[in-house]
């Protein structure tokens, strides 16, 4: 499981900017599919929300929270490591010395935002065999293949 400090993220980012008024949303996408392909959870938590609290933007592998007006991300972070059950099994992801500390002392795997970015990013796709350009997703053997496989048959026969 991840525990996430959005913005610090969202600020680590190149595709995606503090100043979007959809940045969180962008975010959470990127982090849904993050979550499919390494089939693991995430919690990531925003500074300020108009009420607080558990967002309508959670998925079932992305919990998404904001921190009321009174608190801030930091703040929600913090107390979420200080009771998570299960600690050897959460990452946490911040730019926040006193959250990777406290994450550290309750044997939590830390890492800044910088280093957690890359892994947002997609693998590549596949490439496809040069002989397969215009076969669709079939590929067919080379003649010379189909030479060897058929010279390698008959000297069994």
């Amino acid at each position: 499981m991840y525990l996430i400090d959005g913005h610090n993220l969202i600020g680590q980012l190149d595709d995606i900017s503090l100043d979007d008024p959809n940045d969180e949303a962008k975010l959470v996408q990127k982090l849904i599919g993050f979550a499919a392909r390494m089939n693991k959870k995430c919690v990531v938590i925003f500074d300020q929300g108009i009420t607080g609290g558990k967002s309508r933007m959670s998925t079932a592998t992305v919990e998404v929270v904001f921190a009321s007006p009174r608190t801030n991300a930091d703040r929600v972070m913090m107390e979420r490591i200080k009771h998570a059950s299960n600690p050897d099994q959460w990452i946490v992801v911040s730019n926040d010395r006193m959250v990777l500390d406290a994450a550290q002392n309750r044997k939590m795997r830390a890492l800044k935002s910088k280093d957690f970015a890359p892994l947002l990013k997609p693998a590549p796709a596949p490439q496809k065999d040069k002989r397969d350009k215009d076969a669709g997703s079939e590929v067919y053997p080379s003649p010379a293949e189909v030479e060897a496989w058929l010279k390698l048959f008959n000297e069994r026969k």
